[in-house]
């Protein structure tokens, strides 16, 4: 890909009072799309509150594209169902990527993103240092369901030894 950034590593945590759509419970995952890439957690069984802890890994190129997840019931014989969907956006976590951070006592609150009709997010989101990482936790509620959250943790992974913006 040309003009890489760097990579975001996106923890996909858990989700938080999701929607049911089986007899009593659902069957879900999430999809990350950013750009052209698309991503996928593994499907937890049987739950309202899956804990995934999945990895994912996107190449940033444009920090004004909007990262956008969508989450589904997986069916066995029919269409996946819709649970909701969200979306946040990188740049603001970019910004603090780009300052000298280093020195900062670990769990220094770098920059706060608040919850706006704009954004997806449920309560502010901090930008921290962390272990010599700038790192962004985030509670994102779906749209266009009856319920539910999901809950992620942004990480940069630099590729060319400097972030250049």
């Amino acid at each position: 890909m040309e003009n890489v950034m760097g990579l975001l590593r996106i923890r996909i945590k858990r989700g938080i009072n999701l929607a049911v759509r089986d007899v009593n419970t659902s069957d879900p995952y999430v999809i990350v799309r950013y750009a052209q890439q698309k991503l996928k957690t593994r499907v937890i069984k049987k739950s309202l509150n899956p804990q995934w802890n999945d990895d994912l890994t996107l190449c940033v190129t444009d920090p004004n594209q909007p990262v956008k997840l969508f989450v589904y019931d997986k069916d066995t014989f029919t269409f996946d169902d819709k649970m909701g969907e969200a979306e946040f956006q990188i740049w603001p976590f970019l910004e603090a990527i780009k300052m000298d951070l280093e020195g900062l006592p670990n769990g220094t609150i770098i920059s706060k993103v608040k919850p706006t009709r704009q954004n997806c997010l449920s309560e502010e989101s901090n930008i921290v240092w962390m272990e010599g990482k700038v790192t962004q936790n985030m509670f994102l509620r779906l749209r266009n369901v009856e319920c539910g959250e999901i809950e992620l943790q942004l990480h940069w992974v630099d590729v060319s030894g400097r972030v250049k913006f």
